[in-house]
């Protein structure tokens, strides 16, 4: 893997919650979560991160977004060191790094209209010349998403959970970001409704020319849309990998352990294209 290909780079990673800040030397005390992660992900390329609870694969990826802030190690976007970049700086690249959250409700402003909430970040980023070019790429969008006009005019407790969660991939994609974070995205929306957002973000991912990381605990769902997984335990790096690889002959004991706990279904090829055309009832 050369180094150009490389868009986001995390070496050496620590994250230390409920340290004490000291006047010289390092923090002290609090509780390491992560140990030492290294991490890549290349251009266009789809990443899953997965593990059981509190094996630190959320605070990874909040820390790769700069949510959080480390106690050591390195991050690198696109040839640029963010680790201690300050907020002045960093600002420029927040459009460039979106996330998708799990609680599309918590993410997205209940006082707001869902046209409020997509057309003025592309006005605060300068990404539409005036509201009108706003509205129109807004509508581009919400028809991408297979999502009624009407919508627009609504707020986000008036959508089903499958509509609100697209609402959130709408925003993120809208910003023309090179990366985006989805965190356990799918785990509360129920089968056809998953098979229609993994669908949505295949797409996106293919002809925007994305990079992703897809953080979840469904071992079939990180099969089915990555390229590649990095299995996190206690806070480390336990197996890193191609899928195929790793879930066709794992080299760990903990991962295989992981695929006899929640045993992987075959792949029907033809999944998350099934429903994708279809409108969530609810």
């Amino acid at each position: 893997m050369s180094t150009s290909d490389i868009l986001l780079s995390a070496k050496g990673l620590e994250v230390t919650y409920g340290a004490r800040r000291r006047l010289f030397g390092p923090a002290a005390g609090g509780n390491k979560v992560l140990h030492g992660v290294d991490i890549d992900i290349r251009r266009g390329e789809t990443v899953g991160i997965v593990g059981e609870s509190g094996s630190g694969k959320t605070t990874l990826g909040r820390a790769l977004l700069r949510l959080v802030d480390v106690s050591a190690g390195s991050i690198h976007f696109d040839g640029t060191d963010i680790t201690r970049l300050p907020d002045s700086e960093m600002r420029p690249l927040r459009r460039r790094m979106q996330m998708i959250f799990q609680d599309p409700m918590a993410s997205l402003n209940p006082r707001h209209t869902i046209r409020r909430i997509l057309v003025e970040p592309l006005l605060l980023h300068g990404l539409a010349s005036d509201r009108k070019e706003a509205e129109r790429r807004v509508a581009v969008i919400l028809e991408r998403m297979t999502l009624p006009q009407s919508c627009l005019d609504r707020n986000p407790h008036e959508l089903s959970g499958g509509q609100r969660q697209r609402i959130g991939i709408a925003r993120a994609a809208l910003l023309e970001p090179d990366f985006v974070l989805a965190d356990e995205i799918v785990s509360g929306l129920d089968v056809s409704t998953q098979a229609q957002v993994l669908n949505l973000l295949k797409e996106l991912s293919r002809d925007l020319g994305l990079s992703m990381a897809f953080i979840s605990h469904d071992l079939s769902v990180i099969r089915a849309i990555c390229n590649r997984v990095y299995v996190m335990r206690h806070g480390r790096v336990e197996e890193e990998g191609d899928c195929e690889r790793v879930f066709a002959a794992p080299a760990s004991g903990y991962t295989r352990m992981l695929l006899d706990a929640i045993p992987l279904p075959e792949i029907d090829p033809t999944w998350l294209g099934r429903d994708a055309g279809q409108e969530d009832a609810a």
